[in-house]
């Protein structure tokens, strides 16, 4: 008498998996904001504005690795054919490397599936202008450098022993240990003016700092080895 009750009970059970599967493939974009903080510290949702990872202003139907004005891609990404939906962003989310073998992409997955289904909503709705680009709590605070004031701007950097001693517009040198000074270049529109150096704090004990050029050629030209 079983027999006769089968059909039906495998129709509850597609159409139970039915329901389930368009739930979720729908995702949540307020979830998926909360869930974009874990991507914030490498990308922004800001249109150019690139940080370790490209910029992922509409990136809803466009080409892996062709975002304009990101240099670092990698040969794998940008030779993938990949283009960006629901579906590709689903597989990339939850293992990178099997979707697109040899990426450089410091990122292991998602394994929640929920999670990469909000994310996903997320991403498209800022995309279709939707939903509003959060920035992410851990995102890097990029402060426009052609701003700074006369105690950040660097006059001279001189080297010797084991210190940088770095004299700023407002008359005051300071003396920084060589392996607490990091020196970088930032060529960006909220970079230093051309020839016009800049120093800024780093780290909580307040004996670091960064050395920001707007080009590397600036650093040797800048870097005086004397001892006074």
């Amino acid at each position: 008498m079983r027999t006769p009750r089968k059909p039906a009970a495998i129709g509850l059970a597609i159409l139970v998996l039915t329901v389930s599967a368009n739930a979720r493939a729908e995702g949540d974009p307020r979830r998926g904001a909360q869930v974009f903080q874990a991507c914030a510290a490498c990308h922004s949702l800001e249109p150019a504005q690139h940080l370790t990872g490209p910029s992922l202003a509409s990136v809803f139907g466009r080409k892996a690795g062709a975002v304009e004005g990101f240099q670092r891609y990698s040969m794998a990404l940008k030779e993938s054919g990949v283009l960006w939906n629901e579906k590709t962003l689903d597989a990339w989310l939850q293992n990178p490397a099997a979707l697109i073998p040899r990426n450089t992409m410091v990122f292991r997955g998602l394994p929640d599936a929920r999670a990469r289904d909000d994310l996903i909503a997320y991403l498209k709705a800022v995309s279709e202008g939707k939903a509003a680009a959060v920035r992410g709590m851990m995102q890097p605070q990029l402060s426009d450098l052609k701003k700074a004031g006369a105690d950040s701007l660097v006059k001279a950097i001189r080297y010797c022993g084991d210190a940088y001693h770095v004299t700023t517009g407002d008359g005051e040198t300071v003396q920084i240990w060589e392996f607490n000074l990091r020196l970088k270049t930032d060529s960006s529109k909220r970079g230093p003016a051309k020839g016009q150096p800049v120093l800024v704090g780093a780290g909580m004990a307040g004996d670091r700092a960064q050395l920001v050029f707007a080009h590397p050629g600036e650093i040797s030209s800048f870097v005086k080895a004397r001892c006074d």
